[in-house]
């Protein structure tokens, strides 16, 4: 940052690296509480019990924002600020100080010129101690004080890694700057439940367990914090900010692929499938799945595509099913199977059409992935939700929260976020924001439709979608259809969803002489009741004494019922407001089970009652296949839609596909595969090579991925290896060598071996003995000059023990001389015998006796107190040294052990041992006084 700053570098290549997680390295941090008994770094849960340890290598790339600009570089965020701080002293080197780490927040927020409320991610130090979290999550609190709901994401990247150590700081930057770059708010995994403190419920903070998508804030900019805490209360905190708010590029992981053949006959398509490989590198596949998409020709008689995913058992199986099919299913026209395979050959007739859900079909996180990966999802919520805050007065991220909610941890809540979700005045503008994005991701691919439907509240989304009115119109109605339909009060009614045959529905009725309408006619099999709620009531009584199925639906009113009809005026009024333009596509009505007029004025009629009109689904796919639609996909969350036009339709020859085929089971990027590949085989133009864009540009293709680790070789580190050179063959008759190892003195005998005449095997035998013997030799003379050398050492050793023990006897008696006791003239030190004669120790003489001025208070420690004091010192002392490393001359008696000398308790018991077992026996005092002890 200086460097760069200052105007000295231009470029800053930086990071962090550690890869030294030997045994030693286990050693250390085991005599910590740090390490986890569990083996997982849970940061931030309840329940954690300490980290783990990993390895790591992270790199980034600094310039100045003009520069990099300047120089068209990939910016994947901006540094707004950097603090740090330290904890001062504390009690020990590992434990954290909350004051401390505050400051370090507060001086990069200062930097940056920006405040706490908004920064919307904290990549914490997090690194799964009870204590350090505990702290850490305090200092948060601190600077962020408190708020009436959570704003900021918290989470640590060491629950995927585990503490990198020198690394852990430099991958917490990459995290987030990878966060802001791809609008994504990444997760924090293994946490069950969060520590308290972020349960309250004025806290700032709420732990990120899954990805969401990040919504932009026209207030301020993404911004994100990293904060990275060492050892001794060294404390750093980077503040980044995202350089551009809109999405630019999809995001690919590769994990699913789309691969394409076609051919001219189904024999030249089984070749090509035979040739193709499957058991490769995955990089591999990816690159060879690029290529067969861009040869593929939708025009080819015959087409097949296969949809495998990364995580998929049996890729091999699933291409030999593929074969296997081909040859089975000879002259068949189309034919799929549940794992991801699409035939067809020859030209399909007929259009497609679009068919939108509604009410009922939302759920939460509905299409995540897909608002994950492309930029146009993410920019329509973004919209939407600009649009439902203005509408109905509430914080930007309201109507994104409720489609991806934060992550809950007890089912009450987990049934509240469901709850809010089913909300009339939410679920609306909920599924034409999500069913809007969805056909804007289809669109990328060149899936089309000329013709659009939707299912009740599903029609507003069709009637956008063909052009009649703008997106802005859409946000507007979807709140205020959903506002008036929840509106009222008193009993709003209910609805009961029935399974039997529509005309059985309708003469029930008649005969039961029941208050409810015939409110969907969804299939030939299947309708629904509205009504007031005790006529439901009524009506479920009856058709299960009549052993009918049925099942109360759950929603907040009696949906295309007279007891919303007061909702249809308010409604209509508004439509006045609203810009109607003639129809791009053929738009198909539910009230009418035909096609919408073509003028803008009679479109706003016919959708001013479809509120409180029946719904004659049945009626209007049979319009819509009479008019030439031959393939229905369902555009939203869920596949209701697809399930009633197959009910409807029957064995007819029609497709019906959904998106969301799945229902959120599958990933996003699965469901989205399947459905352009079988659009593909059907002969659509959809632009496959579009999928995975771009990933072999940035790979080799031409070369195979080397296995294992490649070096450059450069002048530094050029070696050539010599030629190895064979073996030496022993010959019978070749003399022999000893050598022999006397006391330290190496002599070479030449040994002249014997007779030829003589067997190989004993003269092999005794050659082998005597080298042993001559081995054993060697082993005890180096044996015995290593104890000789230890002998020494422990000499010198004692040595010098005994010299620090007359010195500190000599600061004793100076300090018995400055209390005005009496020393002995004399002063006799033991030394012990050594081997080599050491000079003389002179001792000084005596010093005279110092007189003191009395003092009127007496003098608490004497002279035997002063000696017992003398005797242990040195004891202790030498006990500290020999246990902590420290030098004994570095040592006082008023340093304490944790705080001084950073000792934590099992070591202090370790030294207190040894300290009891050689001193003096202690005089009595008093159990209270042991609590005033300090180590």
């Amino acid at each position: 940052m200086l460097e760069l700053s200052s105007g000295r570098s231009d470029m800053v290549v930086t990071g962090g690296i550690d890869t030294f997680n030997d045994i030693f390295m286990y050693t250390c941090f085991s005599k910590t509480p740090a390490l986890s008994p569990s083996g997982h770094a849970r940061p931030y849960d309840a329940e954690t019990d300490g980290t783990t340890l990993g390895e790591g290598l992270g790199v980034v790339v600094l310039k100045r924002l003009e520069d990099a600009e300047r120089d068209g570089d990939n910016i994947y965020a901006v540094i707004k600020g950097l603090g740090a701080s330290s904890d001062g002293r504390g009690s020990a080197i590992y434990e954290p100080n909350a004051e401390g780490q505050a400051k370090s927040l507060l001086r990069a927020y200062q930097q940056g010129g920006v405040t706490p409320d908004t920064i919307e991610l904290i990549e914490g130090h997090g690194t799964g101690t009870r204590v350090g979290d505990a702290v850490e999550v305090s200092a948060l609190h601190q600077v962020f004080g408190s708020g009436t709901k959570p704003w900021c994401a918290l989470g640590s990247i060491k629950s995927q890694i585990g503490h990198t150590k020198a690394a852990a700081g430099v991958a917490g930057l990459i995290k987030a700057s990878l966060a802001l770059h791809h609008k994504i708010l990444p997760p924090t995994i293994k946490v069950k439940l969060p520590q308290e403190n972020l349960m309250a419920a004025d806290s700032p903070f709420y732990v990120n367990t899954e990805p969401r998508p990040w919504i932009s804030k026209a207030e301020h900019p993404r911004r994100a914090g990293v904060s990275a805490l060492g050892f001794g209360g060294s404390n750093f905190h980077c503040l980044l900010e995202e350089y551009q708010s809109e999405k630019s590029s999809v995001d690919w992981d590769g994990e699913v692929q789309i691969i394409p053949f076609s051919a001219a006959s189904d024999s030249e398509l089984i070749g090509k499938l035979k040739d193709f490989s499957v058991t490769g590198d995955w990089t591999q596949l990816r690159l060879d799945a690029g290529h067969q998409r861009s040869q593929y020709r939708s025009s080819d008689p015959k087409r097949l595509i296969l949809v495998i995913d990364k995580n998929q058992a049996d890729r091999t199986g699933q291409l030999k099913k593929a074969v296997s099919m081909l040859e089975k299913n000879q002259g068949q026209h189309f034919w799929e199977t549940p794992d991801g395979i699409y035939y067809a050959g020859g030209e399909f007739d007929g259009i497609n059409a679009f068919l939108f859900p509604g009410q009922g079909a939302q759920y939460p996180g509905m299409l995540k992935d897909l608002a994950l990966q492309f930029p146009e999802f993410l920019a329509t919520l973004e919209d939407a939700d600009q649009a439902f805050a203005s509408s109905a007065d509430v914080p930007p991220g309201t109507l994104t929260e409720k489609i991806y909610p934060r992550a809950q941890f007890n089912p009450e809540d987990k049934k509240e976020v469901v709850t809010e979700l089913q909300a009339t005045e939410v679920a609306q503008p909920a599924l034409g924001a999500v069913s809007l994005a969805a056909g804007r991701v289809l669109a990328r691919f060149g899936v089309t439709a000329e013709a659009v439907a939707g299912h009740s509240y599903g029609e507003l989304t069709a009637l956008c979608a063909a052009e009649v009115f703008t997106t802005e119109s859409l946000y507007q109605l979807s709140r205020l259809r959903g506002e008036l339909m929840a509106a009222g009060e008193g009993d709003r009614g209910s609805m009961v969803a029935v399974s039997a045959p529509l005309d059985q529905v309708e003469s029930f009725l008649q005969e039961e002489k029941l208050d409810l309408v015939l409110a969907n006619r969804n299939t030939p099999e299947q309708a629904v009741l509205s009504g007031a709620t005790v006529e439901i009531e009524k009506a479920i009584k009856l058709l299960n004494q009549r052993g009918i199925n049925n099942k109360q639906l759950d929603v907040s009113a009696a949906f295309h019922s007279q007891l919303i009809a007061a909702a249809a005026r308010p409604f209509s009024e508004q439509l006045d407001n609203v810009v109607f333009k003639d129809s791009r596509k053929q738009v198909y009505s539910n009230t009418t089970g035909s096609a919408y007029p073509e003028s803008a004025a009679e479109i706003r009629d016919l959708l001013a009652e479809q509120l409180a009109a029946p719904v004659d689904f049945v009626s209007e796919i049979e319009s819509m296949y009479a008019s030439g639609v031959r393939t229905f996909i369902e555009v939203g969350p869920g596949g209701r839609l697809t399930g009633m036009v197959k009910a409807i339709l029957g064995d007819r020859l029609y497709q019906a596909i959904a998106l969301d085929s799945s229902n959120g089971k599958r990933s996003g990027s699965n469901d989205l595969a399947r459905m352009l590949a079988k659009l593909a085989v059907l002969g659509n133009a959809v632009s496959l090579s579009l999928w995975d864009e771009n990933f072999a540009t940035t790979q080799n293709a031409s070369e195979k991925k080397k296995k294992g680790i490649s070096v450059s070789i450069c002048g530094a580190n050029f070696y050539k290896r010599p030629d190895k050179r064979p073996p030496l063959a022993l010959k019978k008759d070749q003399p022999l060598k000893d050598a022999v190892m006397t006391s330290g003195n190496a002599v070479a005998t030449a040994v002249k071996g014997s007779s030829q005449q003589q067997a190989a095997a004993p003269v092999a035998t005794a050659n082998l003995q005597e080298a042993l013997r001559l081995s054993q030799q060697s082993m005890q003379a180096l044996q015995a000059l290593q104890e000789q050398t230890a002998k020494l050492h422990q000499q010198f050793l004692e040595g010098q023990q005994s010299a620090t023990r007359s010195f500190m006897q000599l600061i004793g008696q100076q300090r018995e001389l400055l209390q005005g006791a009496q020393v002995p003239s004399a002063v006799a030190f033991a030394t012990p015998p050594v081997a080599f004669s050491p000079e003389p120790l002179h001792v000084a003489d005596p010093q005279p006796e110092v007189r003191i001025a009395s003092s009127p208070e007496p003098i608490v420690e004497t002279a035997d107190k002063a000696a017992e004091t003398a005797a242990v010192e040195p004891i202790l002392l030498n006990i500290v040294a020999e246990k902590t490393g420290y030098p004994v001359d570095m040592l006082e008696l008023e340093m304490a052990l944790d705080s001084d000398l950073g000792i934590d308790s099992i070591k202090r018991v370790e030294i207190l041992s040894p300290c009891r077992n050689n001193s003096p026996p202690p005089r009595p005092f008093a159990r209270k006084i042991l609590g005033l002890c300090r180590l």
